[in-house]
């Protein structure tokens, strides 16, 4: 027992190999000095010379009007790109081409006649599901935010397509969107027109089929209006029982037939 009457002492452990080898003490290098820092504080009533700030100025402007170059040929070679109605509004001659209008202008003009009504469409894809599922579709107080293109660029879409024939793969390429979305794009857009420009009175009355009659109908002078047919190449339905009812012995390929009236007028 170790206490402190009876002198007892612990003994000195053995150090060990490591302890016991000699090793040579590495100088330590001295510290170097610290150099002495500037402590001047800044001074804010400084002013800088007028020259200065007028390099400063002249080239800060500079820059602003480089920023906004590049932006506005940043938006030129966007909408270059893209391939929508805003691209070929300066030209008429592509309107004429594209969408069967006679310029941009009149062709602005029907859009906003039309726009009004355009909150009233009804999708084909929420057409289908209300079907399904045997409910009354109602149509939404604002247009969808989940559509793909403005509405102005599905009813140039929808023109292109009738205008021009090009086939829905080819569209989607061109709209940067799937080949499914622009099925369904032309689907309600026919639908909607159809059911839009088809509530409008077209007939004329007796008395203006009168007032312009022409000389060549004066022995049938109660005719009111001309009556013809024809029929526009479509794509075979996979259903038999459609093809049979769509199919034309006269063109050899499924069509569809429109009655088309016209009124014999002479200005």
């Amino acid at each position: 027992m170790l206490f402190e009457w009876n002198s007892f002492t612990l003994k000195i452990p053995r150090p060990g190999v490591w302890e016991r080898r000699e090793r040579s003490i590495e100088p330590v290098p001295p510290e170097e000095h610290e150099q002495p820092c500037d402590l001047t504080d800044h001074d804010y009533c400084s002013v800088p010379e007028p020259s200065a700030l007028d390099m400063s100025y002249s080239a800060t402007e500079d820059l602003s009007k480089e920023i906004e170059d590049l932006t506005k040929k940043l938006q030129e070679l966007r909408v270059q790109r893209e391939f929508g109605l805003q691209r070929f509004a300066g030209s008429d001659s592509d309107i004429r081409f594209y969408t069967r209008f006679s310029s941009y202008d009149n062709l602005m003009a029907f859009w906003f006649l039309m726009e009004p009504s355009i909150y009233k469409m009804v999708r084909v894809s929420r057409a289908k599901f209300a079907a399904m599922i045997n409910e009354e579709v109602v149509t939404l107080a604002r247009p969808s935010t989940r559509q793909l293109l403005q509405p102005i660029d599905e009813f140039f879409l929808f023109l292109v397509f009738l205008s021009v024939g090009l086939k829905e793969r080819d569209l989607g390429h061109r709209f940067n969107i799937h080949q499914s979305s622009v099925s369904r794009i032309i689907a309600t857009w026919t639908s909607f027109l159809a059911t839009l420009l088809g509530s409008l009175c077209i007939w004329l009355t007796p008395a203006e089929v009168q007032a312009y009659l022409p000389d060549a109908f004066s022995d049938f002078p109660d005719t009111q209006v001309i009556l013809d047919c024809t029929e526009l190449r479509c794509q075979t339905p996979s259903s038999p029982l459609l093809q049979s009812e769509m199919y034309s012995t006269y063109k050899s390929h499924c069509t569809m037939k429109a009655l088309v009236g016209i009124a014999h007028m002479v200005q």
